[in-house]
């Protein structure tokens, strides 16, 4: 089984939010799949179990608020007895460009307060992830404000495209693994 944690914030004010990219994707792949996410009780999060693309697949958006996420997401490695490498979390990045995406097999926070969260429960930055670009050209001076803001009208298409291409990354993970994914998708 492989673990999808798409990471945001709970919440009808957050839904279109740039720190929300992550729930936008998890809930791509659901759609594509026909499938779709419902809330459940354990360890607080929305979840959608699934099979596709060869495998069966858990795809979760945590109800923790962002800075938590590691709540969430330990407990469902540790109830599934999943490896870390089979997990992958979704995330916004304010240091991507908006529309760009990056997948790599590891490393750090970043300044990510969830990947930060995740990290600290499981005490490693040793496991996948996919940063979504939220980036602007323009002088971010408040980050919490900006990453909480709604895309402008016109980012929505290149929000639109990131999603696509994330969920695409996610698929290409999920077939092949992280060397196929990183090499069609870190560009």
């Amino acid at each position: 089984m492989n673990l999808v944690a798409g990471l945001g914030n709970p919440g009808s004010k957050y839904i279109n939010t740039r720190h929300n990219i992550g729930f936008r994707v998890v809930e791509r792949l659901a759609e594509q799949c026909n499938a779709s996410i419902r809330k459940r009780f354990f360890a607080n999060a929305k979840e959608c179990r699934l099979t596709a693309f060869g495998r069966k697949i858990l795809l979760i958006q945590p109800l923790t608020f962002m800075n938590i996420s590691g709540v969430a997401v330990s407990a469902y490695l540790k109830r599934l007895k999943l490896a870390r490498s089979d997990m992958l979390v979704i995330c916004d990045d304010v240091n991507l460009s908006l529309g760009k995406i990056r997948i790599r097999p590891n490393g750090s926070a970043g300044g990510h307060n969830g990947l930060l969260s995740i990290i600290e429960r499981l005490s490693t930055t040793d496991f996948p992830r996919l940063r979504v670009g939220i980036g602007s050209e323009i002088r971010i001076t408040d980050l919490s404000e900006y990453v909480l803001s709604d895309f402008e009208p016109n980012e929505l298409t290149d929000v639109e495209e990131s999603i696509v291409q994330a969920a695409a990354a996610c698929e290409c993970w999920l077939k092949n693994g992280i060397d196929a994914a990183m090499n069609r998708y870190n560009k």
